[in-house]
């Protein structure tokens, strides 16, 4: 059985202040043909679908056309979806049903009290059947009915009772999607600027990887760096698109899986997902940015083709670039956006690294160690203004440190 195994689609997403719809539409339309020449079995979407709980309409917009079209030049295609933990999980499962009879099967919030187990699909191929388990964004919160009242369970804990509860056989093929924050032995996968917001601090929404382990393939969604933990069939997707430069060096791709009989290791090959526009750093002087920026508008414009949408054709570098100045000569950066501008499409930052900035950072005030977390908060508040709070400002803070105490 070939499956492929995708995850945190994001879409609707911004990156700074550009929005990515357009290549989002593309790299959807990438996994499309890579499904029509690979003809999988399965297509495995394993949580964060849209960036936001209540998406825009152009959001709904882009995954439907994107569902539409799967189910129309694949049609003996099954699509096997999650909730992430970005998603909301009432306006995911809208038409649930009617998506069940086009082989498209949801499952959005995991067993809430004793009645409830996961969906269950189970698909056959020439080795017998393979039992896939949807396990979407497990909170503690969600399934503290399963447990006695009163205990207090940790994440790994909350998972792991939702597993032993549904018996699975060890004797069948079984594949597993989750969306999750998997560790092993304390050692934390790699991650992206782009999903630290999701991840808790302090680490108490890791869970153990071990629990995976039976399984002949863990689709896992919730990192945005494609990599597998401790064991090569419990992979991170990663996401499809770059949404942060700290991706830059990153290489996008679908997940093939091939499940053979069991008791073999299932066969696993990335296949590249590629976009026209790319999210990159650059770095230089000033002139040697606009040269780069020249070099790479020239590449674009030997590329154009009359098909490409409109936005394409600017005559500009138009990848998404953070960029970093590093002239000494102060001077030399004086209209430095408007002139990068000329060569650069979507600038996300311009940054400045020179003996000034660095000496800037190196006037440490020896008592910032000693702060408090108000006392630097006041310090930032100052050094952003340019002025000190009034005592309205201070007293709101005042309470906003105590109700963060509390909690």
């Amino acid at each position: 059985m070939k499956l492929f195994h995708i995850s945190d689609l994001h879409i609707g997403r911004y990156l700074h202040k550009y929005n990515l719809v357009s290549c989002q539409r593309e790299v959807l339309d990438g996994i499309i043909q890579l499904a029509k020449r690979e003809q999988p079995d399965v297509l495995m979407i394993a949580g964060d679908i849209f960036d936001k709980s209540v998406p825009s309409g152009e959001a709904y917009t882009v995954f439907d056309t994107f569902l539409n079209r799967v189910t129309e030049e694949l049609p003996e295609l099954t699509v096997l979806m999650i909730a992430g933990n970005h998603d909301s999980a009432e306006r995911l499962q809208y038409a649930s049903a009617f998506l069940q009879k086009h082989h498209i099967y949801i499952s959005v919030l995991p067993p809430a009290v004793e009645e409830e187990y996961l969906k269950k699909v189970t698909l056959s191929d020439a080795y017998g059947e393979v039992d896939f388990y949807l396990l979407p964004f497990t909170k503690p919160g969600y399934v503290r009915k399963l447990f006695e009242d009163g205990k207090s369970i940790t994440w790994t804990e909350a998972v792991a009772r939702v597993l032993e509860r549904e018996k699975i056989d060890s004797g069948r093929r079984n594949v597993i999607l989750s969306h999750q924050f998997y560790t092993a032995s304390g050692s934390v996968p790699q991650t992206c600027d782009s999903e630290q917001i999701s991840i808790a601090v302090g680490g108490i929404d890791q869970v153990d990887v071990e629990l995976l382990a039976g399984f002949e393939y863990a689709a896992l969604g919730h990192l945005h760096g494609g990599q597998k933990v401790k064991y090569p069939q419990v992979r991170y997707s990663g996401t499809p698109f770059k949404y942060s430069v700290s991706e830059e060096h990153q290489k996008k791709s679908v997940v093939q899986v091939v499940l053979g009989e069991k008791g073999t290791e299932a066969e696993i090959t990335l296949l590249p997902l590629f976009a026209a526009r790319d999210v990159r750093s650059v770095r230089g002087t000033l002139e040697e940015v606009l040269k780069a920026g020249r070099e790479a508008a020239e590449k674009t414009s030997l590329s154009d083709r009359s098909d490409q949408p409109a936005e394409y054709l600017s005559g500009k570098c138009r990848d998404y670039v953070s960029i970093v100045l590093t002239d000494d000569d102060d001077g030399l950066l004086t209209d430095a956006r408007d002139k990068l501008e000329e060569w650069y499409e979507s600038i996300l930052e311009i940054r400045v690294d020179n003996k000034r900035t660095r000496g800037q950072f190196e006037e440490i005030n020896p008592e910032q160690d000693e702060w408090t977390f108000s006392q630097a908060f006041e310090h930032f508040f100052e050094d952003m203004n340019q002025r000190a709070m009034t005592e309205k400002e201070a007293a709101v803070m005042e309470q906003i440190w105590k109700e963060m105490g509390e909690e």
